[in-house]
């Protein structure tokens, strides 16, 4: 008999921003799965893992990587065998974290899934350092875009000038090697002066922000070192004072 799987949002950083529908699911899975990001790090500290299998399915940006079809070979199979099947992502499985793959293999093999939602960095880490991604009176729309290809990459699906065009805010994840042609990019539809704002570590102790502008974006970045995984934000609300 097929066990069942369950495909968990961990959220940004610390384990508390897991939900608690994520929780239960942790605590009654036989395997875990876990991604880097997230609070995989933190396992042991908040989930009892005792008769727990954990199994490192990391994917570091031009570093480790665990192809998805071993993921799914892994998640399916352990599935099969009867067991409970949690599948921890970083963020929310669905925003950029290959979460409706796992779910098409778990439909092709036959084998029970659930989402549960979670908290995503592109909202998270910038209202960790006070900017809201949408303000009252200064945007009516912001667009989460994925920064792993430039923008003259053949494979890119972004239209870069149309964006910068849209007038809302623009959160880039996953940009940091490509911070320079992204702005560059930007640059041919947006003042050089548009406000920015770096996030790196969001929502964990290691967390480090920084507030520049478009045209200054990739030096200052390159100035402070700033490495994955980290948020950007492109908009007048980057600009905004932080009362609270």
């Amino acid at each position: 008999m097929n066990g069942t799987v369950t495909l968990v949002g961990g959220g940004p950083g610390e384990w508390d921003l897991l939900t608690m529908r994520g929780l239960r699911a942790l605590e009654a899975a036989d395997v875990i799965l876990a991604d880097h990001l997230g609070p995989t790090n933190q396992l042991d500290e908040f989930l009892d893992l005792t008769g727990k299998e954990v199994i490192d399915v990391a994917k570091l940006p031009y570093a480790k990587q665990v192809a998805q079809e071993r993921i799914n070979e892994l998640i399916v199979t352990h599935a099969q065998a009867g067991k409970r099947v949690a599948r921890l992502k970083g963020g929310d499985p669905y925003i950029f974290g290959r979460g409706f793959e796992e779910v098409q293999a778990c439909a092709a093999a036959g084998v029970p899934c659930e989402v549960i939602p979670g908290v995503t960095s592109a909202v998270a880490a910038p209202a960790a350092v006070g900017v809201p991604v949408t303000q009252r009176g200064v945007n009516h729309a912001f667009t989460v875009v994925s920064g792993h290809l430039a923008p003259d990459d053949p494979r890119s699906l972004v239209d870069w000038d149309a964006l910068g065009r849209l007038g809302g805010t623009i959160v880039v994840v996953m940009g940091v090697r490509q911070a320079r042609p992204i702005a560059e990019a930007l640059l041919r539809t947006l003042p050089a002066d548009t406000p920015a704002a770096i996030i790196q570590d969001g929502e964990t102790a290691n967390q480090r922000d920084f507030r520049t502008t478009l045209g200054s974006l990739a030096d200052t970045m390159e100035r402070e070192n700033v490495s994955n995984p980290a948020t950007y934000v492109i908009g007048e609300v980057a600009g905004l004072a932080h009362t609270g």
